[in-house]
């Protein structure tokens, strides 16, 4: 598997990243180290998760596979942020002292010492200016090697990277990029070039749709059929989404290759994306994905699904 730099840093991810979303919920703890296992034998070090990912339970189990499955040293970890509990529910809280107790949970659940990369989500009640404070903080620490955002829009990413320079910089961005949702070209990719940050790209796979599963039905054991996952699958299973998949379906089929792998080869190949991060509820579903690294899209069919799913674009955008 091929590994880049994460924007202008010196630290190198893989193209693909292990997400871990289902981890300790839709997928058990045998799965889990089957799907890292497998993952860092092909050549995999990115794992991404949150402490927001089953309310830490996809951080816990990780933690018991390092070590156990794969070394600590062989993996990059990222994670992001919690949602803060209320009486109301949850609610994300970028407040610099509800940010450093987010990470500390996070490295006793990971059991480990530090991150190597930490994403904090955005939260309209506190300065970016506090938020950042604690990311630098982090890193001054010891606690994180890189700091970066998460679902941030485009002017908080240039004012983010302003606030962190010279050091420790913005290292990475992570925003929702694929075939079905390319909203990051219009301000967030061009930020990110602009000012040396990486792009990894979450939901690489329109949210599965992409794989094609949908076209005729909706499977009793897809993310579709959850109870606590159909909304997050719901605003792709659209009629202009369903012309997306059926391009993405064709293409794949004049190069006998599968749904996903062209999917995941268009996004690993745009400018500026550092890796794309694949969530998988089984170690077989996973596998799909691992063998795209060998795959280049010809320019005829990047033009084509270019042409299909571009961005509108609109004042003051050129």
């Amino acid at each position: 598997m091929e590994h880049r730099r994460l924007g202008r840093t010196g630290l190198r991810v893989s193209s693909l990243g292990l997400g871990t979303l289902t981890w300790s919920r839709d997928t058990d703890d045998h799965e889990a180290a089957e799907q890292l296992r497998d993952f860092v034998e092909a050549g995999g070090t990115l794992v991404d998760t949150s402490a927001a990912y089953a309310d830490g339970g996809a951080e816990s189990l990780l933690g018991t596979l390092l070590g156990e499955v794969v070394d600590r040293e062989d993996v990059v970890i990222c994670t992001k942020a919690g949602v803060r509990r209320t009486a109301e529910g949850g609610m994300v809280d970028a407040s610099r002292g509800a940010l450093l107790d987010s990470l500390d949970a996070s490295l006793r659940r990971l059991r480990t010492d530090r991150v190597d990369l930490w994403l904090a989500t955005p939260d309209p009640r506190t300065p970016l200016e506090e938020t950042v404070s604690a990311l630098r903080h982090a890193v001054q620490v010891g606690k994180a090697r890189y700091v970066g955002l998460s679902n941030h829009a485009g002017w908080q990413v240039a004012r983010a990277a302003t606030l962190l320079e010279p050091d420790p910089g913005l290292a990475a961005v992570e925003a929702e990029y694929s075939l079905l949702q390319r909203g990051v070209e219009r301000e967030v990719l061009p930020a990110c070039a602009a000012l040396g940050a990486g792009l990894l790209a979450w939901s690489p796979l329109g949210r599965g749709v992409l794989t094609g599963k949908y076209r005729r039905t909706i499977p009793s054991d897809s993310r579709a059929a959850s109870a606590h996952l159909a909304g997050f699958v719901q605003p792709y299973l659209t009629a202009d989404a369903a012309g997306v998949v059926d391009a993405v379906v064709m293409a794949a089929s004049g190069l006998d290759r599968t749904p996903l792998e062209v999917a995941l080869a268009w996004v690993t190949s745009r400018p500026g994306v550092a890796g794309a991060i694949v969530g998988a509820r089984t170690a077989a579903q996973l596998r799909g994905a691992l063998t795209v690294h060998d795959l280049r899209l010809p320019p005829e069919i990047v033009v084509v699904l270019d042409e299909l799913t571009a961005p509108s674009a609109g004042y003051p955008e050129r």
